[in-house]
């Protein structure tokens, strides 16, 4: 199938090159033309906007870093709305209620869009393993699942224009506040003596388990942040758009909150752009 792919960052990167090894033609455009090499190496096509790429493939699949990229690649003076695609698929992390908006606007061009994203970081988008919730028409959701299966070993419809977004910002309550514990309990283990090193391996198994404490439990004790694997901002973002819809919604998030005030003074100190287990630093 003709595809098109717009943000070739940490995630969009892998996921490109996975739609390429499974014999996709995918034509790509990112604001940053450097980023393209890697996947231009394998075969993918360049365009010189959104909307090139949207008139290159039948699905066009984005990956950017928030609502406001967001929007500009869809509506902007070479958006994919100038397009001729009539389907997008927005992998990235944004505010329900824009992804709500932007369908609502698409839809007045006869432009479909699910609101797709992601969870299972880098190494989930390298193999494959990713789990996608999806926010949009079930027939939408069906046409792309080939497709995004190339991506994910997850991809589940969660309900109407918007529903994928809230549900990733559950996903974030919960890996956001539990990555901010874990940057705690290492230090606990590392002023206790303990070798912080062996504390991921020791509770595997046990109910503190989780991908999180294996991945970046392990990353924090030996304070090997590079490459980096989500920086603290974006987490940071994603906790304070569920603040908003919390607030909204009347739903109390006293964890949450306290999670997100450890990313906000990280980044006040000039962290924002590290690594999110750079957080162990966090004082």
């Amino acid at each position: 199938m003709k595809l098109g792919f717009i943000g070739i960052g940490l995630i969009g990167k892998p996921m490109v090159l996975r739609l390429l090894a499974a014999g996709h033609e995918v034509t790509v455009w990112n604001r940053s033309r450097d980023k393209l090499a890697p996947v231009l190496e394998k075969g993918a096509k360049p365009a010189g906007s959104p909307a090139e790429v949207a008139s290159a493939a039948e699905i066009v699949m984005m990956c950017v870093t928030d609502q406001k990229a967001a929007e500009e690649v869809l509506f902007g003076k070479d958006g994919i709305v100038h397009g001729s695609s009539k389907l997008v698929i927005d992998f990235s992390s944004i505010a329900p209620a824009s992804a709500v908006e932007s369908s609502r606007r698409l839809k007045e061009k006869g432009i479909h869009l699910v609101d797709a994203p992601v969870s299972g970081g880098v190494a989930g988008a390298e193999k494959g393993t990713l789990a996608i919730m999806a926010g949009g028409r079930a027939e939408d959701i069906e046409r792309a699942r080939p497709i995004v299966m190339h991506l994910a070993q997850r991809f589940t419809r969660m309900g109407e224009s918007g529903a994928g977004q809230a549900t990733k910002l559950c996903n974030q309550v919960i890996v956001g506040s539990l990555i901010a514990v874990i940057a705690e309990a290492v230090r606990l283990a590392e002023a206790s003596g303990v070798d912080s090193k062996m504390l991921a391996e020791a509770l595997k198994g046990g109910f503190a388990d989780s991908l999180p404490l294996q991945i970046f439990g392990a990353r924090m004790a030996s304070r090997t942040f590079d490459p980096i694997l989500g920086a603290s901002s974006i987490m940071l973002k994603d906790l304070d758009n569920a603040a908003a819809v919390a607030k909204e919604r009347s739903v109390t998030m006293q964890v949450a909150a306290a999670a997100a005030d450890v990313y906000r003074q990280h980044g006040a100190r000039g962290h924002g752009d590290r690594d999110i287990a750079t957080i162990v630093e966090a004082r």
